[in-house]
């Protein structure tokens, strides 16, 4: 192992369980050679939730691969409170906080809804601690709480988010990247799934990084927003600034 991963594997241990920055810096990616993201650098501050707009294949769920470290960059860096990720394994960016929800609303599918969440909050917690936290997600979703004995695969789709959303967050996160996490879900599912964002980030200081395609509910609950378009940062902006701003909207967010 080299002495530069040593490093940041030991200033990601001694790091503080509060909310943290994340940039990308120069960020290029590609498949095969062909690249994917182009000199991509998104700032999101700690504290703070940022969208991630975009039409289908625009890049987002490509950066958020690499922001966990499933996916090598081919160029750039990726800083999470101050310490440059290159080098540092998926499991250690876990450990250090930061998590990831990936689209399509992964869940054990044979484990009942409690074995789920008790299974995410491990890293965390043991005994009295866990039946804590495992009941302040239930707090936070009460569908979940009445479905507690329910395996996996009997859930509805909204359930599943909010169970794949609890598992992440259980483990109190310093960031947290989703993708996509409204896809196909009702009105009233993604209303309350955004407003526990918003009191994750009000309350806990929880960083989010939100890539959707949902702009109106997205922006409805962001601070910022960025703009992705074939790979490229095309607009970066407050949050209110693109959901007044109609001519771009139409030009890369389709209304």
């Amino acid at each position: 192992m080299s002495a530069e991963r040593t490093d940041a594997r030991g200033a990601l241990r001694a790091a503080e369980r509060t909310g943290a920055e994340l940039r990308l810096e120069g960020l290029t990616v590609g498949y095969g050679g062909a690249p994917v993201l182009r000199g991509v650098d998104v700032r999101v501050p700690a504290g703070t939730i940022v969208a991630l707009l975009g039409a289908n294949g625009a890049g987002k769920t490509t950066l958020l691969r690499t922001v966990s470290g499933l996916l090598p960059a081919a160029s750039g860096r990726i800083v999470f409170d101050g310490v440059d990720l290159a080098g540092v394994s998926v499991e250690d960016r876990a450990r250090a906080g930061l998590a990831q929800v990936p689209e399509g609303r992964s869940v054990v599918a044979e484990l009942t809804v409690d074995e789920n969440l008790r299974l995410g909050g491990l890293q965390r917690f043991r005994g009295r601690r866990l039946t804590a936290a495992v009941d302040g997600i239930y707090g936070m979703f009460e569908p979940l709480a009445r479905r507690r004995r329910a395996a996996g695969h009997q859930l509805s789709g909204g359930e599943r988010q909010m169970l794949a959303l609890g598992r992440a967050i259980i483990a109190e996160p310093r960031v947290l990247l989703l993708d996509e996490p409204s896809l196909g879900l009702a009105p009233r599912v993604v209303a309350q799934i955004m407003a526990v964002l918003r009191g994750l980030r009000d309350e806990r200081g929880l960083t989010v990084l939100l890539a959707e395609q949902n702009v109106t509910s997205a922006l409805a609950v962001a601070d910022h927003g960025v703009v992705l378009n074939l790979g490229e940062v095309v607009a970066d902006r407050p949050a209110e600034d693109l959901r007044t701003d109609s001519a771009l909207r139409h030009a890369y967010l389709g209304f």
